[in-house]
């Protein structure tokens, strides 16, 4: 299938992706680095000019996907401050990120 693209749903999060894409989801999946795993919630499929759109899922279709790091995003900083009350806050927090590489699109 030349040119195929796909829109999956993977941690609540709906992905346009297409063969060899690389994207990042906010959670760490129960999987270590180099395992493969295949998903079956495939919400949107386009072959070159056709799309073939589920209700809600495409029945047949399916994307599998290849873990390649675990890891942290980028910091977020969290600020409090109270006026005249000499009041600050101040914490920091890291999403644990799985970045993903999409090996094969199939649709039967």
């Amino acid at each position: 299938m030349a040119n195929t693209q796909a829109v999956i749903e993977l941690s609540g999060h709906q992905h346009l992706v297409s063969k060899d894409d690389t994207f990042s989801v906010d959670q760490h999946l129960d999987l270590e680095v180099g395992k493969t795993f295949t998903t079956d919630q495939v919400l949107l499929v386009i072959e070159d000019d056709k799309a073939t759109v589920g209700t809600p899922l495409v029945k047949g279709a399916s994307v599998t996907l290849k873990v390649e790091e675990l890891g942290k995003g980028k910091k977020i900083d969290i600020s409090r401050f109270k006026a005249k009350s000499r009041y600050r806050r101040r914490k920091g927090h890291r999403q644990p990120q799985t970045k993903l590489t999409v090996t094969k699109i199939s649709l039967k």
